[in-house]
Parts: structure tokens; C-alpha cells; sequence
């Protein structure tokens, strides 16, 4: 937790001058008055490194909140050009919908009532909503971008035949009471889970450095049950008649400039996403931001190059012809970045190496079990999110050094498996508690997303009309009846059948709705006449 009271400004009581000139003696030099001087403004008791804290920590923020644009660029080269608008707008509620309600119930929720020092352990918080009585609000925007992040996780997932609505509310309902509930558990200091709790489960508590889990596989598990309830995309496993494809055919986004883009913005983000962690600890370890800095870029960097040829090895090997597809260049970074999230700050560095190396390999069999299953995911969301989520707590359990766990954890009894076996112990209990934790976050996620998928799906609200999808979600959710052929000229992909079909459709609701009215204006004025003759 950061300091709730920042100190700042000079204390008048201290003689900065005298203190450098007893320390350095008649024969010192301007340079070293200067290095004293700069040492001496900068120390806790003028109040600087509290400030510093505050600021990088909203800067830090919005780094996490800058992923929103990655996210957005993401998906918006992934699907085609007629449901563009569409997905720009559901990116723009994720950000919308989660400020909102994390403002209202969710932070209240997460970190509401627990108490510095506190021995209880509690399931859910009861203060602080709406922000009364808060006012660590650097903190408060840093945990409102990881909701807003858990929640976009999913849109990618969704594009291109969810509806608006269903969208919307799931967006509220992520981000203001599942996702705060496993913050509750994992980084508050009451909860069950905590490695911060005074009596962590198995002494040693579920570690998730930047949230790996809580994130990654909470986002990622959602996007994964919205898919297989929402169904695929039209033609993509299936004909127009409904029988099954030979192969499933690739949906081609219109701009894979759009993709990268997306995916630098969301690697410059996850700087702010893992460094911002080692901000909200106690004591004095600003020095390691450059260790969780280094392992972030070995990870993403690493399992892009294995995503990459890992893929062109299985295509060579399945059709004789190798192909460079960037697609698996891109997402194998982003997975490499999930993966390390968990540990960003308690590995070295050639462990975030091979935990990278494992998540290009891990994406890529992910992508391809999809397929297999018959699982519709526009941007691939579920193998980079849930796989390398559910890796990167692993890998925790595995490398974790004990030296930084004593760091950011005051504790460093149990450390990573791999360096237990070293010191001839087999000491597994920090993988235990990762395992428990990660089937805390799965309970949970499935107890309430699942039936509320299956909830919005048996009323109606979850999927889009079928000619909807067919001429784009553009047209039938953002455009009137006069730019329905400027439409189909931009989309490209729209014949002239289903055009016409959705035009004429349109003009029949315009008409019923006029009839309507004309009805009910005239209900109107017989009752008024009626009133008049009495």
C-alpha cells in the first residue's frame, strides 16, 4: 500500500547546509555539496520519496489505462471493416462501464475496510464505496485500470456478433463484483489468500506479482465461456446450410498495421502494468522496477521469436510449405508478457527467459486447440490470456527467488520449487497455494459468468440478429437506412441480396413504428372527442 500521507516541502528545523559541511569537512568541493545536497532533498524525511511514489504510481497508471488504445487496435485489425465502429464503441464502454462501477461498489468491494496489520480474513469489503472516506486515490486509478483491463480482455473474443447490450452488462458486472472479489483474496490484506495477510494460507499466501492470475485468468476464463455460449462467427466452422466445414476458414482482419500497432501500445503498457506493483510495497526497493523491467522485455521478446518459428515448424510439418505468420509473432509476445506477470518482479532473468520460451509454445498449441474444439476467438484472447495466466502462476511456484520474496513479501521460508530442490528440500507449498489460488479464481469466475452468459443467451440479448451479422454490426447498431449503400461500398464484403433483404427490413420497422404512432395519436383524439361529447 502506498503512504496515505505525503510529506511534503523542506522541514525548516534542518540545516541542510550544516549537515552536508559537518559531513564532508573543510576540503570538500562544490560537486560534492551538490551530490550531498541532492541526497539529503531527496531522503523520506523531506518528504520526496513518498511524493515520487504517488506521482510514477499514476503515471504508472497510465501506462495500464494506455492499454485500453492496444486493445482497441488490436481488435480493430482483426475483424473486418464492417463492424469496426462497433468494436471501437464496446472497447470505449470497457474503459466507460468499469470506471464507473469500480468507482461505485467495485474498490469498496476490493480493498474496503481492511485495515493495516489486520489478523482477520474476510471474503468481501463493506467500505469505501463510492469512494467515501478514501483518499489514496493514485492507488485507487492504478486497481480502476486493472479492472478496466480484466474487462477488455474479453471484447476481442466477442467481436463481430455479440449485441450491445449483453456486452455492456457484462463489462459492469465484471469489473464491479467478480474481479473485485479475487482482488479481495489475493492482494488485500484480509484476504484468504493473500501472501500480504498476517497469517498467510500455508505460510506463504498465493503470490500474483502483477496479476497473472488475477487478471489474466479471470479475463481470460470470461472471454473463454462468453465464446463457447456466444457461438462462432457465420462461416466459420459452417456453411450457409449449417454443415460442418473440412477446414475452418479463416476470417482475414482488414489491417494487420492495426494489429501491430495495437500490440507495441499494449507491450509499452505492460511496462506500467508490471513495474506499478513494486510502487504499492513497503520499504525501500524503487531499484528493483529495473529487474521487473528487463524480465517483462526477455519474456515478451523471447516468445514472440518461439511463437513465430514454432508455428512455421507445425505448418512445414502438416503441409510442406513454412509459412511466417505474424500473427503468432505478435500474439506470442503478448503471451510472453501474460506469463511473466505473476513473477515480473521475483524471477531472474533467465527464468523469465524460459518462462517466455514456454509461453510462445503454449500459445500457439492453445490457438490450434480452439480450432480443434470449434471455438470462435477473433483475436485468439483465450491462449494468450488464460494458457499463459495459468503458466505464469506455475512458473511462480517454480522459480521464485527467496531473496525477493523476503523483499516484497517480508517472508522467504518458501520460495520457488526449483531453488527448494537446489537447497536439498522439496519444499512445495507456495506451488500448492498457486494451484489453490488458481482454482479459486476458476470457481469463482465460473459460478457467476457461466450462468450469466447462458442467462443473456436463453433471453435473447446475447447474440446479434443473423442479417445483422451478415451486413455488419455497423450498420444495423450505428447507421440509418440512407447510408445502407455506403456501407456496402466500404465493407466490401457485403453482397447486393443481403443489402437489399436489410433494407427492406429496415423500411418495414420504419413503417410499423409510423403506424404505430399514427395508431396512437388517433387513440389520443377519439378519447379527447369523447371527453368533449361528455
Amino acid at each position: 500500500m502506498l503512504p496515505r500521507e505525503l510529506r511534503i516541502g523542506m522541514n525548516a528545523d534542518m540545516d541542510v547546509y550544516g549537515e552536508c559541511a559537518a559531513q564532508l569537512g573543510e576540503e570538500a568541493t562544490t560537486d560534492d555539496f551538490l551530490r550531498c545536497f541532492s541526497s539529503q532533498l531527496s531522503s523520506p524525511a523531506f518528504g520526496v520519496d513518498p511524493f515520487s511514489r504517488e506521482v510514477l504510481l499514476v503515471f504508472a497508471a497510465a501506462l495500464v489505462f494506455l492499454m485500453q488504445s492496444g486493445f482497441a487496435m488490436v481488435c480493430a485489425g482483426a475483424i473486418r471493416k464492417k463492424n469496426m465502429q462497433n468494436s471501437m464503441l464496446k472497447n470505449l464502454l470497457d474503459a466507460c462501464g468499469a470506471a464507473v462501477s469500480f468507482f461505485v461498489v467495485g474498490y469498496a468491494f476490493a480493498f474496503g475496510g481492511a485495515a493495516s496489520g489486520s489478523t482477520e480474513t474476510t471474503f468481501v469489503g463493506n467500505t469505501g464505496f463510492f469512494l467515501q472516506g478514501v483518499d489514496d486515490y493514485a492507488f485507487f486509478s492504478y486497481n480502476s485500470a486493472f479492472a478496466a483491463a480484466t474487462v477488455t480482455i474479453v471484447a476481442g473474443t466477442l467481436a463481430e456478433r455479440c449485441q450491445m447490450t449483453a456486452y455492456f452488462g457484462y463489462s459492469v458486472l465484471l469489473a464491479g463484483w467478480v474481479w473485485p472479489i479475487i482482488v479481495r483474496a489475493v492482494w488485500s490484506n484480509e484476504g484468504f489468500l493473500s501472501a500480504f495477510h498476517v497469517d498467510p494460507l500455508w505460510g506463504v499466501g498465493m503470490v500474483d506479482f502483477a496479476g497473472g492470475g488475477v487478471v489474466h485468468v479471470c479475463g481470460g476464463l470470461t472471454a473463454l465461456y462468453a465464446a463457447i455460449i456466444l457461438g462462432p462467427r457465420r462461416g466459420r466452422f459452417h456453411d450457409d446450410e449449417g454443415l460442418p466445414l473440412d477446414e475452418p476458414k479463416k476470417i482475414v482482419g482488414h489491417s494487420m498495421a492495426l494489429q501491430m500497432l495495437g500490440t507495441f501500445i499494449l507491450w509499452f503498457g505492460w511496462i506500467g502494468f508490471n513495474v506499478g506493483p513494486v510502487l504499492t510495497a513497503p520499504g525501500d526497493i524503487l531499484t528493483r522496477a529495473g529487474l521487473v523491467m528487463v524480465n517483462t522485455t526477455l519474456s515478451g521478446g523471447i516468445a514472440g521469436i518461439t511463437g513465430l518459428f514454432f508455428n512455421l515448424w507445425l505448418l512445414e510439418r502438416r503441409t510442406g510449405e513454412p509459412i511466417f505468420d505474424l500473427q503468432y509473432a505478435m500474439n506470442g509476445s503478448l503471451a510472453g508478457l501474460v506469463a511473466i506477470t505473476a513473477g515480473a518482479g521475483l524471477v531472474e532473468p533467465w527464468a523469465a527467459f524460459v518462462i517466455g520460451f514456454i509461453a510462445g509454445i503454449l500459445y500457439t498449441i492453445g490457438s490450434y486447440l480452439l480450432l480443434y474444439f470449434k471455438i470462435d476467438d477473433a483475436v485468439d484472447a483465450v491462449p494468450v490470456h488464460l494458457f499463459n495466466g495459468v503458466w505464469g502462476l506455475i512458473a511462480v511456484g517454480c522459480f521464485a527467488v527467496p531473496d525477493h520474496l523476503e523483499v516484497f513479501y517480508g517472508r522467504s521460508d518458501h520460495p520457488g520449487w526449483f531453488y527448494s530442490v537446489r537447497e536439498g528440500d522439496s519444499n512445495g507449498r507456495l506451488m500448492g497455494v498457486q494451484l489453490v489460488g488458481f482454482l479459486f479464481i476458476v470457481g469463482w469466475v465460473t459460478f457467476i459468468m457461466f450462468p450469466f452468459f447462458i442467462f443473456l443467451n436463453w433471453a435473447g440479448w446475447l447474440r446479434a440478429d443473423p442479417l445483422d451479422e451478415i451486413v455488419g454490426l455497423d450498420l444495423s447498431y450505428h447507421e440509418g437506412l440512407a447510408l445502407v449503400q455506403t456501407h456496402a461500398d466500404n465493407a466490401g464484403d457485403v453482397d447486393d441480396k443481403h443489402i437489399q433483404e436489410y433494407k427492406e427490413r429496415r423500411a418495414s420497422r420504419a413503417n410499423i413504428k409510423v403506424n404505430s404512432a399514427e395508431l396512437m395519436t388517433g387513440l389520443a383524439s377519439g378519447e379527447m372527442d369523447d371527453e368533449k361529447s361528455h
